[in-house]
């Protein structure tokens, strides 16, 4: 049995500064040295291993089994998304339909900085509201190739945009686990946040306009950024505060889509920047003399009704697949039928209080995220007429274009877990709780650099809910004000988690482009997290205090 300290060196600060080791150590090879991404995660998981060790007095065998187990985490909550995700698509290259949707979206508006808005913002928010873990930066990077961007700017697109969902997405499953993890009201912690991200999704089409056109491009196409920002974050702060936080990036999603749709017809740019569609197989080149790749689906003269509903089909089939699965009555059988869990074998650890850590592996092999999309992509197969044969080479196909990105994300989900279970992600909570009133500042921090490691707000809530909590308890301060903040400044982690940076790089065929990704993303992550940081703490003074939820 492994007891975990908090500070077990002595000196609080100290201990911290070990516990950084490892995050240090992977951002400053990832984004300074410029190391592939694959041998920086492995170099911070030997460092997390090593301070576990040595400064924590973890065993070895334990040390070694927490990153398998985070490893094993991995395989269900980003790689069996990712794969099905990216099949997905595969398949609508393959069979030509792909193309006809670029066309299809390019039909919306003939300037692409309005498709990026679309496709990375809308639609994201769309598939990250629905499913999450990764798809929606796999999914929209992809398309926004096919729209004409380069391969690293549409990952760039995808990272950045997917930060205005996050903290509802998945059908507010962050939100949920927050307030399952502290025992207050899930409802008023989505209030909250809604309080809060809701402000910055206003400027995030702004800052796609920016990184797709340049800045200059702002003056061109602000109506639609400003259309699509001020639609999303009143839809997003009016269902979460007076409806159902779950359900508030799905119509957030839709509504601001349907208002880009609405202005263009009355407005477009003064001139229009085109992109000529690429059709582009994710991991391949626009040379590929892969039949895969040519067109074969759509007339010269437009494409036809059929073809335009065949392509929109799969993320059809998305929607009400992950909607369906929502229903009470569906949830309760697939929990009842489709859940095997087990205490994962070797790991027996006590916290800090002497509570049991929670080391149970639940495989979720019906109800789960990458499943549905697995279903999907079955009927996919139907819709789009593709045999089982050339459906299961895709699907390998798919696989192996992952390549290095695979072991990227088994190595920093192992890192995350020998961080969380020895202890070390507590120091740091615990070390920041320690700022006092400065903390309500730092209150996003805690929450960013949970999932930074974690890769996803749900893991990052329920790593620091309590703590920010707590910390709120001790400052008089709402908990409702640090909890929430806890999620909406983790979202702008995200962006920057090595995960999402090995999905981005290999869905646009970049593997091992992950630190020059990191370098483009991380100043936008910085700088709202700055933004956030300030928001908070006016939520925390009497200037915002009336924001707040009690």
């Amino acid at each position: 049995m492994y007891h975990q300290q908090v500070n077990p060196t002595g000196s609080l600060t100290g201990t911290a500064l070990l516990a950084l080791l490892p995050l240090t150590a992977l951002l400053i090879l990832l984004g300074g040295l410029r190391w592939k991404a694959q041998w920086a995660g492995l170099v911070a998981l030997a460092a997390a291993v090593a301070v576990a060790l040595f400064s924590y007095s973890m065993p070895l065998g334990q040390a070694l089994d927490a990153g398998a187990f985070g490893a094993a985490l991995s395989l269900l909550q980003v790689l069996w998304i990712t794969f099905n995700a990216i099949w997905i698509y595969n398949l609508t290259v393959r069979s030509g339909h792909f193309e006809v949707l670029g066309r299809a979206f390019a039909a919306i508006s003939d300037d692409r900085r309005v498709q990026a808005i679309v496709i990375a913002f809308s639609f994201g928010a769309l598939l990250e509201a629905l499913a999450g873990g990764g798809s929606p930066v796999a999914i929209c990077s992809v398309m926004l190739v096919a729209a004409g961007f380069d391969p690293l700017k549409a990952a760039v697109l995808a990272l950045v945009a997917d930060t205005a969902p996050v903290a509802f997405g998945g059908l507010g499953n962050p939100i949920t686990v927050l307030g399952s993890t502290t025992g207050l009201s899930a409802d008023k912690f989505g209030a909250m946040a809604g309080r809060q991200s809701a402000i910055l999704a206003v400027f995030v089409p702004a800052i796609l306009v920016g990184i797709a056109g340049g800045w200059k491009a702002l003056r061109q196409v602000w109506p639609a950024a400003l259309t699509a920002g001020l639609t999303f974050g009143l839809c997003q702060f009016a269902f979460s505060n007076y409806w159902s936080y779950k359900l508030c990036d799905i119509f957030a999603a839709l509504a601001s889509a349907g208002a880009i749709i609405a202005l263009n017809r009355v407005w477009r740019p003064a001139d229009a920047e085109g992109g000529r569609p690429v059709p582009v197989i994710a991991g391949g080149s626009v040379d590929d003399p892969d039949p895969a790749v040519v067109r074969r689906v759509g007339a010269p003269g437009g494409d036809s009704r059929t073809d335009r509903v065949k392509a929109f089909a799969p993320y059809a089939v998305i929607v009400l697949l992950f909607s369906l699965a929502q229903l009470d009555s569906v949830k309760n059988w697939l929990a009842t039928h489709g859940i095997w869990k087990f205490a994962w074998p070797g790991l027996h650890i006590l916290n800090a209080k002497g509570k049991h850590v929670d080391t149970g592996y639940t495989l979720n092999y019906l109800g789960a995220t990458g499943t549905l999309l697995f279903v999907s992509g079955l009927i996919t197969l139907l819709i789009l007429r593709t045999g089982l044969i050339a459906g299961a080479r895709t699907y390998a196909a798919t696989i192996r274009q992952f390549g290095w990105a695979i072991f990227t994300i088994l190595c920093v989900y192992g890192l995350s877990y020998v961080m969380n279970l020895s202890g070390q992600i507590t120091t740091l909570g615990v070390w920041l709780a320690g700022a006092g009133s400065a903390f309500a500042f730092l209150s996003p921090v805690v929450g960013w650099f949970g999932v930074t490691i974690t890769g996803t707000d749900v893991g990052s809530n329920s790593l620091f809910g309590n703590l920010q909590v707590t910390a709120a308890h001790q400052l008089n301060v709402g908990p409702t004000l640090f909890g929430a903040a806890n999620s909406s400044g983790g979202v702008l982690g995200k962006m920057i988690s090595p995960q999402n940076l090995a999905i981005g790089t290999a869905a646009v065929g970049e593997v091992g482009a992950e630190g020059l990704l990191f370098r483009r993303v991380l100043g936008w992550s910085l700088a709202m997290l700055l933004a956030l940081c300030t928001i908070v703490w006016l939520q925390s003074t009497p200037v915002l205090s009336w924001m707040v939820v009690h």
